[in-house]
Parts: structure tokens; C-alpha cells; sequence
């Protein structure tokens, strides 16, 4: 009698509760604990010098409302640590009006006026009638953070797609530039900070490398 009861705790084991477990590591969403929308800071933060800028955009740069195509602007990253699910959310202001206040602050320390102007159709037939030496102009067409918890330590995928045309007015030329980039940063852990910092330094390089060389 004692090993027929053995006998059925044994088949209980393993038809019902390996498979739960197995099931629970392989598709954990319904374990979630609670899902989070954590605040975050988009910015261009260049410490970097381009001394040759002011030739080839001029002293005055018309900046237009940027284009976000990517999803919802509103988010820009997630991760998933100790079952809560975390998405970042770009505050205060959307993601194509944070990076478009960004340039308006970065142009000025670097001699340049920046001019706000309410929209810009993108075309060379247009440039004549501008009253700023030039113009440019933002579309984002990916941009976002996906975190993740391995062992110790944890790594972060970026992934930064932009379109950028520049309008120079005494060139009579658009230029436009596509600036991608896919990088991943090993972090000790995952927090909101640690994902921002990452998002804003992968910002940084690819806007750096383009005023590097707008044209």
C-alpha cells in the first residue's frame, strides 16, 4: 500500500508539476508582479568641440518640429527584473520635442543661433526663402532600450535609427544623412538610471559623429 501511494505522488510529480515549472521559465508573463512606467530624461549631452560647424551650417540654424515614426515617442525602453515589468517613458516632453530642445540649448555654445521655426517641407526649392543660413531638420525611426538580467549581470541593447537633412541655403542643397546604430553595454544591474544613462550616451555619440561631419 506504502509504494502505491509512492507510486501516485510520483506521477503527480511529473505530469503536473515539472511541466508547470518548465512552462512558468518559458513563458513567465503570467508570474508578472506588476507592470511600471518609470520617468526618464531624453538629452543630447556633447561635451565634445566642433570647431568647424559654424562654415558649414552658418551662424543661424532654423530648427523645425522633429518627426517621431517610430511607435509611441512616449516610451523608449523596458525591462523585465524580479517579475516586474518596467517601460520608460520620456518626460516631461515627448521624444522628438526633448531632442529637439536639446539642439536648440547645444547649437548656441557653439556660436550658433538657434531659430525655431514652425515646419519645413524638406525640399532644396524651399531654401531660398528661409531667413536663416540654414536648417535642420530630425525623423526618428527607431529608438529604444531592451534590458535584460543574465547571471550576475545584465545588458542593455540600444538601437537608434535617425534621419537627418540639413538645408543649406547658400549650397541651395539638402543633405541628408541616415545615422544608425545597435550597441549593447554590460551593467552590474538594471535600474531606470542605468538605462537612461546608457539610452542618453548612445544619444550623444551618434549625434557627435554627426555634426563631426553634417555633410
Amino acid at each position: 500500500m506504502k509504494s502505491k501511494s509512492l507510486s501516485w505522488v510520483q506521477i503527480f510529480l511529473f505530469c503536473f508539476l515539472i511541466p508547470s515549472f518548465t512552462w512558468a521559465r518559458n513563458y513567465p508573463a503570467p508570474y508578472i508582479l506588476r507592470e511600471e512606467a518609470h520617468p526618464v530624461t531624453i538629452q543630447y549631452q556633447s561635451a565634445e568641440k566642433f570647431p568647424s560647424l559654424t562654415q558649414e551650417v552658418g551662424l543661424t540654424v532654423g530648427i523645425p518640429p522633429f518627426k517621431d515614426t517610430y511607435l509611441d515617442g512616449s516610451y523608449v525602453g523596458h525591462y523585465f527584473y524580479r517579475r516586474v515589468s518596467t517601460y520608460l517613458k520620456c518626460e516631461p516632453l515627448p521624444l522628438e520635442e526633448a531632442i529637439r530642445d536639446s539642439l536648440l540649448q547645444f547649437l548656441p555654445l557653439h556660436g550658433i543661433e538657434a531659430v525655431p521655426i514652425s515646419n519645413w517641407d524638406g525640399k532644396e526649392e524651399s531654401l531660398k526663402n528661409i531667413e536663416t543660413d540654414s536648417i535642420l531638420m530630425i525623423e526618428i525611426r527607431r529608438f529604444w532600450a531592451e534590458g535584460t538580467v543574465h547571471g550576475r549581470g545584465a545588458n542593455i541593447n540600444t538601437s537608434i535609427y535617425l534621419i537627418i537633412r540639413l538645408g543649406v541655403k547658400k549650397e541651395g542643397k539638402v543633405f541628408r544623412r541616415d545615422m544608425y546604430t545597435i550597441k549593447e553595454d554590460s551593467m552590474d544591474g538594471l535600474t531606470p538610471d542605468a538605462m537612461e544613462q546608457v539610452i542618453n550616451q548612445t544619444l550623444t555619440e551618434i549625434l557627435d559623429t554627426y555634426f563631426s561631419n553634417p555633410y
